[in-house]
């Protein structure tokens, strides 16, 4: 059975950081394509990163590039997200996402919700201003 399973969400002030991890069971992540995405209430899912399998190219949406970063860990079977400058805007549930048929991380990835597998339970995030 494929799990993923995302963690270190919580609250924060505004322009602290954190890092949010998302771990697979079932499955080898580095034969994956990861995605992150966010959603607030009242609003629709927002796709925010990626990082592709094989050559863990990565991609970042307007609204995060210069402040999130992806990386992946292979050897623990998880993709983290670093999250730093965080506004009270980025206050979301935050998703992990997983696919192997897409090969390559774009806006494009990171907008066919449709094209990931599998996908984790979310992990909140509440910023304070």
């Amino acid at each position: 059975q494929v799990q993923l399973v995302e963690s270190g969400g919580g609250l924060v002030q505004s322009g602290n950081s954190l890092t949010l991890a998302c771990k697979a069971s079932g499955i080898a992540l580095k034969h994956y394509t990861v995605g992150w995405f966010r959603q607030a209430p009242g609003n629709q899912r927002e796709g925010l990163s990626c990082i592709s399998r094989g050559d863990d190219s990565t991609y970042y949406s307007s609204s995060v590039k210069g402040r999130f970063t992806i990386s992946r860990a292979s050897a623990e079977n998880t993709v983290y997200l670093q999250m730093n400058s965080l506004k009270p805007e980025d206050a979301a549930f935050y998703y992990c996402t997983a696919t192997p048929r897409l090969g390559y991380c774009s806006e494009t990835s990171v907008s066919r919700t449709a094209e990931y597998d599998y996908w984790g339970q979310g992990t909140r995030v509440t910023v304070t201003s």
